[in-house]
């Protein structure tokens, strides 16, 4: 890939059965999140991780003013129309693109695919939610066509309120997505193991 700061493992895009695109957390690598596949059914795929400038995709809460997170969620989110458009001309269409991250990366992973609604791979947030002091439902367009989506989050979460989290399923699946969401009490801010077996089931084993 010819994306500055992108960090790619797995099998080589030439031989890949599809690509999954890996997003950090605020303050983690793109190293961090690599790790988090040894979990997860991507035998046969490329991953690729971006690195976010400074460890942080943008400076504020996600739910802080669009404007004060401005221009680096624009700037992250320019970023992964790169990657997809260099993983197309590989050969590699948009169905068997999957986008999976935690915490800030997981609320990008949403935001970038509810922008750009179409036939995913499949999606895996790992507690995140579309980014705003509100919803903008003017930003989202488009028609996920059964895109499989996976969104795992704590009740409470001290950084994404399950409220948001709802409320971002609901635009989600109003766009045709098959959107499942999983709620676990008091789990903390990580991932649990049965978040990483709902994410295999259903969204890396229908890759296949």
């Amino acid at each position: 890939m010819h994306i500055k700061k992108v960090i790619t493992a797995g099998t080589p895009i030439d031989q890949a059965r599809g690509v999954v695109i890996m997003l950090h957390g605020r303050g983690a690598t793109a190293e961090d999140i690599l790790t988090l596949s040894d979990h997860l059914h991507v035998d046969r795929c490329t991953l690729l991780a971006p690195q976010a400038t400074n460890y942080t995709w943008y400076p504020y809460s996600f739910m802080a003013p669009v404007s004060q997170n401005e221009p680096w969620l624009t700037s992250a989110l320019d970023n992964l129309t790169e990657i997809v458009r260099e993983v197309n001309q590989a050969g590699i269409k948009d169905e068997k693109i999957i986008f999976a991250g935690f915490s800030q990366g997981a609320c990008l992973t949403l935001e970038y695919i509810t922008r750009h609604a179409r036939r995913w791979g499949g999606a895996v947030a790992f507690t995140g939610g579309l980014i705003g002091e509100k919803i903008y439902y003017e930003n989202y367009q488009g028609d996920f066509a059964g895109t499989p989506v996976f969104i795992g989050t704590s009740d409470p979460d001290p950084h994404v309120p399950v409220s948001r989290v709802e409320e971002s399923a609901r635009v989600i699946k109003g766009m045709n997505a098959h959107i499942t969401t999983k709620i676990y009490p008091a789990l903390g801010h990580t991932i649990a193991s049965d978040e990483i077996k709902q994410a295999n089931q259903l969204v890396f084993d229908q890759l296949a």
